[in-house]
Formats: C-alpha cells, sequence, structure tokens
C-alpha cells in the first residue's frame, strides 16, 4: 500500500489545482471571511498531506521533507489568498508555513496507511465543504 502514497500527492494537487480554478472563476463572489477560510484550508491541508506522505515514504529525510511541505504550503496558500485580497494572501501564506513546519513532526509521530488515507479522507472532504459554503454564500 505504502507505493500508493506517492500517487496521494499527485491527487491532493490536482483537487488543488480544480478547486483553485473553480474559486478563481467566482472570487468576485466570495466575501472576505469565506476568502480567509478558503486560503487557511487549502495551504494547511496541503502542506499537512504533503509533509505526512513524504516522511512515510523517506523517514530519514526529515529536513528535506520539512523545507519541501512548508514550500508547498506557502505556495498554495499565498496562491488562494491572492484570489482575494494581501491580508488573506498573509493569512494563507502563514498557515501554509506553520503547518508545513509541523506536518512532518506529525506524519513521524503518526505513520501508518490508516492514519494517511484518514488524512485524505479530510482533506478531500474539506475542499468539498469549501466548494459547497462558496456555492451557498453567493
Amino acid at each position: 500500500m505504502s507505493e500508493w502514497f506517492g500517487v496521494f500527492i499527485y491527487m491532493n494537487l490536482v483537487v488543488a489545482l480544480l478547486t483553485y480554478i473553480y474559486f478563481y472563476k467566482r472570487r468576485k463572489l466570495i466575501g472576505f471571511h469565506l476568502g480567509m477560510n478558503i486560503a487557511m484550508v487549502a495551504g494547511g491541508s496541503i502542506a499537512i498531506g504533503t509533509g505526512v506522505i513524504l516522511i512515510n515514504q523517506f523517514p530519514l529525510h526529515f529536513l528535506e521533507i520539512t523545507i519541501i511541505a512548508t514550500l508547498t504550503g506557502l505556495i498554495i496558500g499565498s496562491l488562494f489568498g491572492g484570489l482575494f485580497d494581501y491580508q488573506t494572501l498573509l493569512t494563507g501564506f502563514i498557515n501554509g508555513l506553520m503547518m508545513g513546519i509541523m506536518s512532518p513532526m506529525i506524519g513521524a509521530a503518526a505513520s501508518g496507511t490508516t492514519f494517511i488515507l484518514f488524512l485524505e479522507f479530510c482533506m478531500i472532504g474539506a475542499f468539498g465543504l469549501l466548494i459547497l459554503s462558496s456555492k451557498n454564500s453567493s
């Protein structure tokens, strides 16, 4: 099962890309508070997913995985936050930073297939809730 963990990273990035395209079209209809939640969920969930999956794949490369997860969270959080305004961009940036730094620690403490599947379920569910809430807000 562990050979499938790399596919989860690609799946997460594709889900983030599709969600970004969806929100890009609706960004003028989304309010300030929902925009902050979108930036926080996107940056944080992608960072934590990347860090946990990579630390399970490469357990002895803690420094490199922390840097990769942090950069991934920074970029995704900033992109989603940049859809709305600079304060939301900063929120996504900071949340991606914090989750990227913490994610390898969480992955080292709670490793295993069950935890990664649970994490993937929560991430896909969170993106689904973001799309649902943006539909209901406008």
